[in-house]
């Protein structure tokens, strides 16, 4: 058997809510059980780290300063830079992603997500904000030559057991596509210590297009 394959995946979660309890972390860990059953149904076994941002606020404002992370930012970050797949998650605030969630961001080194594949989902209280994925979270992201799955997640308040809007599907709908995509990236990824550090490394597109079609 294939080391890659026997192996767990590491999935990291990185949940910018602010209030306890928040919808932020609900959709994040409802994204995380559906990114599981995926990888289960498809044979993989993965093991998730949360990343609270609400609880690493101060030494993430201390090391933009200082430019010296604490040892529980120096774990965060070594936790989403080493991880298999990653989802974020942010409320959005002045349709943007929040401040907390841009600053953590801020502190990783601008290659270390080079390849990683990522799901971007975001929390608010009005449909109206929705497309601060399409214009803050995947550019940002881009930014950080990572692979973004297409399709991006957002909940606003009327989505929490609601019918859900014609044009995009339910939440639970979206949910379960964007999981799908995530974990075929991940069963695709040659492994997190296999990082790439040139262009010539990063995944070709075909091939992120590979991992995306359901195993047969």
């Amino acid at each position: 058997m294939n080391a890659n394959t026997s192996r767990p995946l590491h999935l990291t979660v990185v949940s910018a809510g602010l209030s306890v309890p928040s919808s932020t972390r609900l959709l994040a860990d409802r994204l995380t059980e559906a990114v599981r059953k995926q990888l289960a149904d498809a044979g993989r076994d993965v093991e998730t780290q949360v990343v609270e941002l609400r609880d690493l606020a101060a030494d993430i404002a201390n090391n933009l300063v200082t430019g010296f992370p604490s040892p529980s930012l120096t774990e965060a970050i070594e936790a989403v830079t080493s991880a298999d797949g990653l989802i974020a998650v942010t409320p959005v605030f002045s349709a943007s992603y929040s401040g907390l969630f841009k600053s953590f961001f801020d502190v990783i080194d601008n290659d270390a997500l080079t390849g990683k594949a990522v799901l971007a989902a975001a929390t608010g209280g009005t449909a109206r904000h929705s497309l601060a994925l399409e214009h803050a979270l995947r550019p940002l992201f881009a930014y950080l030559r990572a692979i973004v799955v297409p399709t991006a997640v957002y909940a606003a308040s009327e989505d929490w057991g609601g019918s859900g809007d014609p044009l995009t599907d339910t939440l639970p709908s979206r949910i379960t596509r964007a999981a799908g995509e995530l974990a075929g990236l991940m069963r695709g990824r040659p492994g997190a210590t296999a990082r790439p550090t040139d262009d010539t490394a990063v995944v070709p597109f075909a091939q992120q297009l590979d991992a995306l079609r359901p195993p047969r």
